[in-house]
This record gives C-alpha cells, sequence and structure tokens, in this order.
C-alpha cells in the first residue's frame, strides 16, 4: 500500500498534482497529488461532503483549481490555451449523475449530439455510429425511444453510450450506480468492465458504494471530508487489509463484512 502523497512510478494517462479546489473562499480539498495509470479503473471514493465530484470538476475542465495541475500526458489542462484545452477535453467522455440525457430527444439523438458537434460525418455516419455505440451498451433496439420511457439503470447505460461517442482514450463517471437496485448496479459495473477491456481506456469512477469499489477498482484515492484532503491512496482491497486510518477502516466496512464483495467480477491483472 503506498502512502497518501507517494507519487506512481508509472507512466499516468492523468496526473493531479498539488490541487487545491474551493468555492468563494472556502477550500473543499487541498494537497492533491495522485495519477491515473492507463487502462485501469481508478476510484475517487469518500463519504457524502468530501469533494469527490468537484475533484472530477477539476479534471474535466469545469471548476478551475485554486491551486496545482491537472495534466493529461503530461500536458497540462489548466494552462493550454483554448485551442490546445479542446483538443485535450475531447479526448475523454463523461457520464454525469442522473445520465444527464435531454428529455426531448430521442436516445439515438441524445447519444449524436457530441458527433454532430465534433465531427464532419454525414448524417447516415452520425445515426451508424449512434446505434453502434446504443448496441455496445445493451440498448440496440432502443434507438428512438426516450429517456422517460426507459428504466433508471438504461438511462445510465444511454448516458454512457452518449459518453463514448468520440471513442474518447478516459471516461470519468460521476456516480453512476446512484439511485439504481442492486441488480442493475451489478450490471452497469459489469458494463464498465466490459467497455475497459474491450476498448482499452482508462476510467476514472466518482462513487461512494462499497459493491462498485471492490467490483471495479483497480486503484483509489481516499477523500476525507473533515481534514479536506486525500488520506489513502492504493488498490481499494489492499487498503481494506492494511490500512490502519480509522476513518479508511470505517468507510470500507460500513454494512458488514465485504470479504465477498465483487466475487466472480472480472478485475483488470
Amino acid at each position: 500500500m503506498r502512502s497518501a502523497s507517494e507519487p506512481s512510478s508509472s507512466a499516468a494517462a492523468v496526473a493531479v498534482r498539488g490541487v487545491d479546489i474551493g468555492y468563494d473562499g472556502f477550500v473543499v480539498q487541498h494537497g492533491l497529488s495522485f495519477e491515473v495509470r492507463p487502462g485501469r479503473v481508478f476510484v475517487i471514493m469518500g463519504g457524502s461532503g468530501s469533494g469527490k465530484s468537484s475533484v472530477l470538476r477539476a479534471m474535466i475542465g469545469l471548476v478551475e483549481p485554486l491551486r496545482g495541475e491537472v495534466l493529461f500526458d503530461g500536458v497540462s489542462l489548466w494552462q493550454a490555451d483554448d485551442a490546445e484545452r479542446s483538443w485535450l477535453t475531447r479526448r475523454f467522455g463523461v457520464l454525469y449523475q442522473g445520465g444527464a440525457l435531454w428529455s426531448s430527444m430521442t436516445l439515438a439523438e441524445n447519444v449524436s449530439l457530441p458527433l454532430g458537434e465534433f465531427t464532419d460525418l454525414t448524417g447516415a455516419q452520425v445515426r451508424e455510429i449512434a446505434a453502434l455505440k446504443l448496441a455496445l451498451v445493451g440498448l440496440a433496439g432502443f434507438e428512438d425511444f426516450y429517456p422517460s420511457e426507459i428504466s433508471g439503470g438504461m438511462q445510465k447505460r444511454a448516458g454512457l453510450a452518449r459518453a463514448m461517442a468520440l471513442d474518447p482514450d478516459i471516461l470519468f463517471l460521476d456516480e453512476p450506480s446512484a439511485g439504481l437496485d442492486p441488480v442493475s448496479s451489478r450490471r452497469l459495473d459489469d458494463l464498465i468492465l466490459e467497455l475497459r477491456d474491450s476498448l482499452g481506456c482508462t476510467v476514472v469512477v466518482v462513487t461512494h458504494e462499497l459493491a462498485s469499489i471492490f467490483a471495479i477498482g483497480d486503484d483509489a484515492v481516499f477523500l476525507d471530508a473533515q481534514s479536506r484532503t486525500m488520506i489513502a491512496r492504493g488498490a481499494p482491497r489492499t487498503l481494506l487489509a492494511e490500512s490502519t486510518d480509522p476513518k479508511v477502516q470505517a468507510f470500507l466496512t460500513r454494512g458488514g463484512p465485504v470479504s465477498g464483495a465483487g466475487e466472480g467480477r472480472r478485475q483488470n491483472p
């Protein structure tokens, strides 16, 4: 298990360096430094109010850090000019909480939005790719359905299809299992692993769901709401076995034994 401040020696797809995040003079998290390795599922975990989603927003260019850098393959997102930042942000897709689908558009139209905005593809090509992305998440045949006509789990999968529209190198998922029943949550976890394995993409997930953390997480950071910084970093099961921090242990053992969490689920070696 690495210490909370120890840098990784592996090449990083994303590197967060000395980042402070805050709003209106209030610091949400400070002193954040960690790396996300390519092809891994990286979990940002912590309790309510710990600033997990704020950290994600800083990583995708929606909230500028008070201090520090977010680097993609060594290129600083916040020091880049507008053209370079646009190029960087096109390299990743985002699944927001709740799916964030446009209710007045069909699923195919939702997935087509980034394709129409950022490519020169013909209408027929856009429709073909949208159908393919929906099929990848198990929604073949639902292209003409509206979000209100499908379940919450299907809405999350449709949002994931839209996040993948531009074939991103990195997927950012904000509480993907929130509001889902256990069966739908497990199916979504399995889908995330399948997409990582088949597409070779890197995945950054914000979640507090224990089952998902243990099922899909290759590496993780734990954000503490009280000290407002990261207090642990490592593979979730390693943290469970080796961390002596009572806050980390309380978080990872809530709800009883977790030794079987995620058993039988595919893990990246």
